[in-house]
């Protein structure tokens, strides 16, 4: 697997300003999940808020299984986190245990915060999305530079590119995918399938926003394009750009978008869907793979906006805090800013 397949590829805001050190230790890549509604206080299912420390989260979702004599695949949770980190993440729990004894739950790696009674179960997608408390160490920022480029990822937000972690270790994830796809030979386990049909995915998304980022408009809406409401799963065609929607581009209410691969005709026009169709020869067994795997063309923001962004700079030391959306990733904020060498690797999904 060549690293470039699963690096984030061309940046939008310049050359990173400083090379630092990232996950010296899980505590320096901090992640809270932003569920968007409070729990029902009645219901039979438990909704838990677990911290979990360096811990995988199917693996702390068998474990709530067994605390509660109940299959896996009764546990909800929202989305997967990241697996070298402290992460704070809700889990919904069919149980007759009462949230007051799930409070006494704890294992290898995490342990149950919070707990409150709720009617449904917690389905993939349901949050908002992530706040992130992340520390760079041994990176030597000039203050002025780095003032700038934040505030510019503040006004402008990043390419939304799939994280690293998407691809899998080592980029295992892409690499199943096109054995797969060469092979004509789908892997036996669901989950495998799963995660290989996303990281093919996610590496053509990649590289259609990187050609948009080449180009200048990654975050300008242009005729025949489809946008997306900030923040939410609406999406909408854009037949001419008037100055209504361009105001809202400006403000990051609206953002254009790109395609998720699968079978089906493409929902932008005229040159925009031109472009999308030349996919650059490497990803075109992907592009054919995920049509034949069945699935359904899709679209995702090709911009993010970085809410609540803040920081502060100690010495060697930079503190960033800010809130993505659901499916946007904290690696994209970062490689905006700085190359940071991982004292881990990449795990889960943010």
């Amino acid at each position: 697997m060549n690293d470039s397949d699963i690096a984030l590829p061309l940046r939008a805001h310049g050359a990173p300003l400083a090379i630092g050190v990232l996950r010296s230790a899980p505590e320096d890549f901090q992640v809270r999940e932003w569920l968007g509604f409070e729990p029902d206080g009645a219901g039979e299912h438990v909704l838990l808020t677990v911290r979990k420390r360096n811990a995988n989260t199917l693996w702390v979702a068998r474990a709530l299984a067994r605390q509660a004599q109940v299959p896996p695949r009764d546990i909800g949770f929202a989305g997967l986190k990241d697996r070298d980190a402290v992460t704070e993440q809700a889990f919904t729990v069919p149980s007759k245990m009462s949230p007051e004894e799930w409070l006494s739950v704890k294992g290898d790696g995490f342990e149950v915060i919070a707990a409150q009674r709720h009617k449904r179960k917690l389905k993939r997608g349901a949050h908002k999305g992530n706040s992130f408390r992340i520390v760079v160490r041994e990176a030597a920022f000039d203050p002025v530079a780095l003032r700038e480029r934040l505030e510019l990822i503040r006004t402008l937000g990043v390419p939304n590119y799939f994280g690293p972690q998407r691809f899998g270790r080592s980029g295992n994830n892409l690499q199943l995918a096109r054995e797969w796809f060469q092979q004509k030979t789908a892997p036996r386990d669901r989950a495998q399938r799963g995660f290989a049909l996303s990281a093919a995915r996610s590496a053509l998304f990649n590289a259609t926003l990187a050609a948009r980022v080449a180009q200048g408009t990654w975050g300008t809406l242009l005729d025949g394009d489809v946008a997306n409401l900030d923040g939410s799963g609406s999406v909408f065609d854009v037949a001419l750009v008037d100055a209504v929607l361009r105001d809202r581009c400006l403000r990051l209410d609206i953002h254009p978008t790109g395609p998720l691969w699968g079978h089906g005709e493409l929902r932008t026009q005229g040159p925009v869907a031109e472009f999308e169709r030349q996919i650059p020869e490497p990803f075109e067994g992907l592009r054919q793979g995920l049509v034949a795997a069945g699935l359904t063309q899709e679209r995702r923001a090709l911009r993010a906006a970085v809410h609540d962004l803040a920081w502060e700079l100690d010495g060697a030391m930079l503190r960033l805090e800010f809130r993505l959306h659901r499916g946007a990733f904290a690696t994209a904020v970062l490689n905006e800013v700085v190359t940071a060498n991982s004292l881990a690797e990449e795990g889960e999904d943010a």
